[in-house]
């Protein structure tokens, strides 16, 4: 197609900033991405990327949260614990599922602004509910499903900033997007443990906590009876979402040529809110069955829940879906009928599934494993009880993997445009199945040693090279996407891809927390080792052998 004989239309003034809804787009065509589009789109962006960021905050807080719990003396157990960051992960994963189609049901702008604005009922209610430490488990259960909205909010993000984009350039932009929107994950990692160490708010936070057991920071640790503010985990993010909120809505655009039926803001919004309770309802019913008493039932395995949780959503949205947006769902639904969506999806588990699982348990998993002494009783039967005075502080380190592995996505992106993503997808998964066996292994040695902390230094290291690797194949799975869907199709399978690999928010806490609880924290690890090998060898065949379909490169 010879893109510079076409004028540019009179209806480039729309899209020049003149109004929210753009009727004209076309990036693909050099001389209006030149002239108008790179702009916008870089403006969308922009505004995006800290939004995004919240989301991953606020999703991911539970992380640190019930770490301090923990040093606070909260009445609850280390498995009930665990519980929380494994609500809060199925909850956003779940959330991912509608959040796949919302762009396209009820435009970025409307949706990116109402998605954000939502973040803040978590934020104040988790605020308000840690300053009793004597409610009982289910309320901070339920904000833990709250914050999975923050969860949810990848999937819309990513599909809007991907119709912004030409092809040649979409490993970059959501590389971006979700490289930098990571960043949520180490931004909150230093700053709740920052923010409750003084009285963000006044008068207006509430009254401080007693450290009872010894905490930390990044700089160092935080010894026990020193006053803590641990409300303020909540509180600090509605001092950022408020401005990103009005930010969003004055400086976003809805493209009419993605969501021509987005209709008027309010009716928009009543799709988001629609199709994002009905997410709840399969959630809060698989959690039902799983989590055992007195929270649920205890009769499902995690294997068994997460599948059905998926087809639940799904079927929830194909049977509660009315009008034009039964249509638009139908059409939505055509990704599942392409192999690629299958194959794709199990790639993003092995990279986004790992870094955000790892980054949901990493701190609870330090805790656990440096943060007392591993030895043998008068009857030889080891025991796990006995604080370790030499501890690393989970507050301290956990930060440091998520934080590079969000560095590093951007630059798996840029080398992917470059050189192709499926090779790139290739050698971090070779990457990831050594250090994933080898960090169990060490793992393995700390629980059975009297001075674990002798081996963190090597844990440490193997898991910032698993973030390292998930964050590069972040980026080269995104431009894998990008180039074997259309346009039509790529923000769909990007919305899906990141909903199911979302699920490692929840697997990884469930599978590290049970093998820990058995004394046998490395066959975690090397069972993700085996996932990794299987999926490099799926990478290979769909990718890169000789005859293969598609070439990439």
């Amino acid at each position: 197609m010879n893109t510079k004989a076409n004028p540019l239309p009179a209806s480039v003034a729309v899209a020049s900033g003149q109004g929210a809804d753009i009727s004209d787009w076309r990036p693909e065509d050099e001389r209006f991405w030149e002239s108008t589009g790179k702009k916008i789109a870089y403006r969308n962006l922009w505004i995006s990327v800290p939004a995004l960021l919240c989301g991953f905050a606020v999703w991911g807080m539970w992380g640190i949260i019930t770490v301090q719990m923990l040093n606070l003396g909260f009445p609850f157990t280390q498995a009930e614990l665990f519980t929380l960051t494994a609500i809060s992960g199925i909850s956003g994963a779940t959330m991912r599922i509608p959040a796949s189609f919302l762009v396209r049901l009820a435009g970025g702008r409307n949706t990116i602004f109402l998605t954000t604005a939502m973040l803040l009922a978590p934020a104040i209610g988790t605020g308000v509910a840690l300053q009793h430490p004597e409610w009982p488990l289910w309320v901070f259960q339920l904000l833990a499903l709250w914050s999975g909205v923050g969860g949810g909010n990848f999937a819309s993000s990513m599909s809007n900033i991907s119709t912004f984009f030409p092809k040649r350039l979409q490993g970059t932009a959501l590389g971006l997007n979700a490289g930098l929107g990571n960043f949520g994950v180490t931004t909150m990692q230093i700053v709740i443990p920052l923010v409750m160490t003084l009285p963000l708010l006044g008068a207006f936070g509430g009254e401080s906590m007693t450290l009872v057991k010894d905490s930390g920071w990044i700089f160092g640790k935080i010894a026990a009876g020193t006053p803590t503010w641990i409300q303020n985990a909540g509180f600090a993010w509605v001092l950022s979402l408020v401005p990103l909120s009005i930010l969003a809505w004055f400086g976003m655009n809805n493209l009419k040529t993605v969501s021509p039926e987005a209709g008027h803001p309010v009716g928009a919004f009543a799709k988001v809110t629609y199709l994002y309770t009905l997410a709840f309802v399969p959630a809060i019913f698989i959690l039902w069955l799983y989590l055992p008493a007195p929270t649920g039932l205890g009769l499902l395995n995690m294997w068994v829940a997460i599948p059905l949780d998926i087809i639940l959503a799904l079927l929830m949205m194909k049977l509660a879906a009315f009008g034009s947006m039964k249509e638009n769902v139908s059409k939505q639904f055509a990704i599942f009928r392409n192999k690629h969506t299958w194959s794709l999806t199990a790639l993003y588990i092995v990279t986004f599934g790992s870094f955000i699982g790892f980054s949901m348990v990493l701190p609870l998993a330090i805790t656990v494993i440096f943060g007392f002494q591993h030895v043998a009783d008068a009857a030889g039967v080891m025991t796990h009880t006995l604080k370790n005075p030499n501890a690393p502080s989970a507050l301290t380190y956990a930060w440091i993997g998520p934080f590079v592995g969000a560095a590093v996505r951007p630059v798996g992106g840029w080398i992917s445009d470059k050189v192709g993503g499926s090779i790139v997808t290739q050698i971090i998964s070779a990457v990831m199945v050594f250090a994933s066996g080898a960090v169990g292994y060490v793992m393995m040695q700390a629980y059975g040693s009297a001075t674990p902390e002798q081996y963190f230094p090597a844990f440490l290291g193997l898991f910032i090279a698993l973030f390292v690797a998930s964050g590069i194949g972040n980026g080269s799975t995104f431009r894998t996407i990008g180039v074997i869907f259309d346009r039509q199709q790529a923000g769909p399978v990007l919305g899906w891809t990141s909903a199911v690999a979302a699920y490692g928010a929840f697997i990884a806490p469930v599978v590290i927390g049970a093998q820990i609880k058995a004394g046998t924290p490395q066959l975690a690890m090397y069972g993700f080792a085996i996932f990794y090998a299987v999926c490099l060898v799926l990478n290979w065949w769909f990718y890169l052998r000789a005859g293969a379909e598609i070439k990439n490169p």
